[in-house]
């Protein structure tokens, strides 16, 4: 089983009450290939919400305490995204997913990329407090941005 990010699947839980669609995550969510998965709503978080970015590092420095995500009007929600990232490993141990699509730039879910704290639109190399933790638990996160290119390599070695 293979977890998504609720955004990716048509659900409007981004922030801003808003979507983003990618077909091929709607059709395997509809062939019960995949299930949708918000860590923000698991973190307590109600849509929609502020803008938040990570603040003097990434998702690696936010679950070592070294990095904050805090929303645009400047409220520390380090908490809730920290529970939400526990909520979604929780999750994708008891559905035994190995793989996980998440919505690439996010405080959360960003695997390659993620917004620089100033609120300016700039993203720097870096990942998610989300994607961190999957990882440090084996887990594969794999960018919507690179969804074709996983889903050629899991066609050729299934």
């Amino acid at each position: 089983m293979i977890l998504v990010s609720s955004c990716l699947a048509g659900l409007e839980v981004r922030y801003n009450g808003t979507h983003c669609l990618d077909k091929k995550i709607r059709q395997m969510i509809e062939n019960k290939l995949a299930i949708t998965v918000c860590p923000e709503l698991l973190g307590g978080f109600s849509t929609p919400r502020e803008p938040a970015e990570i603040v003097g590092g990434n998702g690696e420095d936010v679950l070592d305490g070294k990095a904050k995500v805090i929303e645009k009007s400047g409220k520390d929600v380090t908490k809730l995204y920290i529970k939400g990232a526990y909520s979604t490993l929780r999750k994708a141990q008891e559905v035994g997913a190995t793989v996980v699509i998440l919505k690439e730039f996010s405080p959360s879910c960003g695997s390659t990329m993620i917004y620089n704290g100033e609120f300016k639109g700039k993203k720097i190399v870096g990942n998610g407090v989300t994607t961190a933790l999957l990882e440090r638990n084996g887990i594969q996160v794999v960018s919507e941005e690179r969804i074709t290119d996983f889903l050629e390599e899991e066609l050729k070695t299934s």
